[in-house]
């Protein structure tokens, strides 16, 4: 009997692998959801009840409402955190909430589906441990990149929505990354952490 793989949260995508999954669901509309959370590092819940209201366009932020309830933090109800955008991408969502409601859901997708789409896109890329990718470790390898730009670890945690303890162990790997994904990484996540992109 075959064992059924098990979920690696410690895996992240190398920037040509990202890129190259982006191609592959160029025709996707829910293409932009994956990219949300690529830029932004939220958890799937999180960029999925997003809506038009919650972007600042004029600041390329948004205001993630619907966030994790840490009950072990005695909290009855998650606490909403506001991070920022890179202002090329900021321009692509707005284009497209240009045509909806302000508080109208931006994505319709389950997250069973949205993981078996990244994980059978992966496969076909040939991208290693395919099958054990999901929501999660996009978020982790938008981590992995801010560290490797040398972002202080307190800002990545706020970002995150993570304490320092759970970044050390979940997000806290190895830089492994050559200088060809140093420029990916810069390339893909843009000027979201130079001042320029605010004037």
């Amino acid at each position: 009997m075959i064992q059924k793989p098990k979920r690696d949260v410690n895996i992240f995508l190398y920037p040509g692998d990202w890129s190259n999954f982006l191609k592959s669901i160029d025709k996707s509309k829910n293409k932009l959801l994956y990219d949300l959370q690529f830029n932004t590092g939220a958890r799937f819940d999180e960029v999925l009840h997003s809506r038009p209201m919650d972007f600042d366009f004029e600041r390329n932020n948004v205001r993630l409402w619907k966030t994790k309830t840490k009950a072990k933090k005695g909290e009855t109800v998650g606490k909403p955190r506001t991070i920022s955008l890179s202002s090329e991408f900021s321009k692509r969502i707005k284009r497209f909430c240009s045509d909806k409601k302000p508080d109208e859901y931006l994505f319709k997708v389950s997250q069973a589906g949205y993981n078996q789409l990244l994980k059978r896109k992966l496969k076909e890329l040939n991208v290693l441990n395919s099958e054990s990718y999901s929501s999660h470790n996009i978020r982790k390898t938008h981590g992995m990149y801010l560290k490797a730009l040398g972002i202080d670890i307190a800002e990545i945690c706020t970002r995150l929505g993570h304490d320092y303890n759970t970044y050390i162990k979940h997000y806290g790997s190895a830089d492994v990354f050559s200088e060809k994904d140093f420029g990916g990484i810069k390339n893909l996540l843009g000027d979201l952490y130079s001042r320029q992109r605010r004037y």
